[in-house]
């Protein structure tokens, strides 16, 4: 049975964040003509970018009206002072005050290893960072044990706090709003009650998901979407089953909705704003119109 739709327009989904690769201008630019002011905009860490490219996007996406959060890949970081260089640039052209804070998935990393050691060593709220968000996987990781994972969540949120930072999480995509729903119900079981931000695949088609689920390891809704009922859907589909779902549950604590876009930054926007005005149904209908 499917999930019950409210009539009006969710809290949930009015309440989220975009991650976006790579943006150019110009799609920065059509990006502030879709969102609301302030929305928060995650740049996505890439291994080819270097700092300056980063610090212009950022800077762009805040002259632009939106909220930027720069991705900070850990193990790339090539020493203390490209650091100390990277975040100077960050607030001083971008106003930067939020950051995300990952791994980074490389075999030999710079002296950085991981978050934890960024969050210990690095200064932020020296830098003038207000605010980290922290990586979190529903399905697990594939290179780290689910232990670990939640060892190191813990680790991550009392060190942060114990300088000064607010903290938030934010998970990777899954397809299975029943894997999601388990996972925040845990979560919140275990005494953590920071904020989370819910990630999920913008407008995509299924060929596409199932490339990006096979990739980042989420494996149970790789198995979904290889159903018959998933594999059977042509065009564009949006994550509406996840944010029905969800918007319906009252057990969740602080959430929001953190789409990738892979299906393409203005399409997800848009995406984004159709459901936060209880336009639900908006993946389908473009399934339906392509």
């Amino acid at each position: 049975m499917s999930a019950q739709v409210p009539s009006n327009p969710p809290a949930l989904a009015q309440r989220f964040s975009l991650e976006a690769t790579r943006p150019v201008a110009a799609e920065i630019a059509a990006l502030a003509d879709i969102l609301p002011r302030d929305t928060p905009l995650y740049l996505t860490a890439v291994p080819t970018q270097d700092a300056d490219e980063l610090i212009k996007a950022a800077a762009a996406v805040r002259r632009s009206g939106m909220e930027p959060v720069a991705h900070i890949a850990a193990r790339r970081i090539a020493g203390a002072e490209a650091l100390r260089e990277l975040l100077a640039g960050l607030r001083g052209e971008a106003d930067m005050r939020r950051l995300l804070l990952i791994g980074g998935d490389i075999d030999t990393p710079g002296p950085f290893t991981d978050a934890l050691s960024i969050i210990q060593r690095a200064g932020l709220h020296e830098a003038g960072i207000e605010e980290i968000g922290i990586g979190a996987y529903p399905e697990g990781h594939p290179r780290i044990a689910a232990g670990r994972l939640e060892a190191a969540l813990d680790e991550k949120i009392a060190t942060a706090t114990a300088q000064g930072l607010r903290v938030h999480i934010v998970s990777q995509f899954s397809f299975s709003p029943e894997r999601i729903l388990d996972w925040l119900r845990q979560l919140r079981a275990c005494g953590i009650s920071k904020p989370v931000k819910i990630g999920m695949a913008g407008p995509t088609s299924v060929p596409a998901l199932l490339r990006y689920a096979r990739r980042c390891g989420v494996a149970a809704s790789l198995r979904g979407l290889a159903s018959g009922v998933a594999t059977g859907l042509v065009g564009h589909v949006g994550p509406d089953r996840i944010v029905e779902t969800l918007s319906v549950a009252n057990d969740l604590g602080d959430v929001a909705l953190h789409y990738f876009c892979f299906g393409g930054t203005l399409e997800t926007a848009r995406y984004a704003c159709e459901a936060a005005a209880g336009r639900h149904g908006a993946g389908r209908a473009m399934a339906r119109s392509n």
